[in-house]
């Protein structure tokens, strides 16, 4: 399993819902293909799969992000009081695994 916290804001809700929306239309279309046949094979209705990724989009954008979980905030590591920090000017430079030290 993985570690990683998933956002719960709606927002990301609905843009996870990309992917189902996608699979069902294809699979509509194939069936209404195999039904009806003639108008509905795939060169005709890609328009159809263009328009479900667009209304999934924008109501994602509609939607607010409260409660938004962003996955690029960093926690910097805790600083121990007295111990220098191997960036900081003075502190141990190089000594990181795999620079051949």
């Amino acid at each position: 399993m993985s570690d990683r916290v998933r956002c719960s804001c709606r927002r990301c809700t609905i843009r996870s819902l990309m992917g189902p929306a996608i699979l069902i239309t294809v699979g509509l279309l194939f069936l209404l293909h195999e039904m009806r046949g003639g108008n509905f094979d795939f060169s005709n209705t890609y328009p159809v799969i263009i328009i479900v990724i667009g209304v999934v989009s924008l109501a994602a954008a509609l939607a607010p992000m409260d409660g938004h979980i962003s996955s690029t905030t960093v926690t910097p590591p805790p600083v121990v009081p007295g111990s220098t920090s191997p960036h900081a000017p003075g502190g141990l430079t190089g000594n990181l695994p795999g620079q051949g030290s």
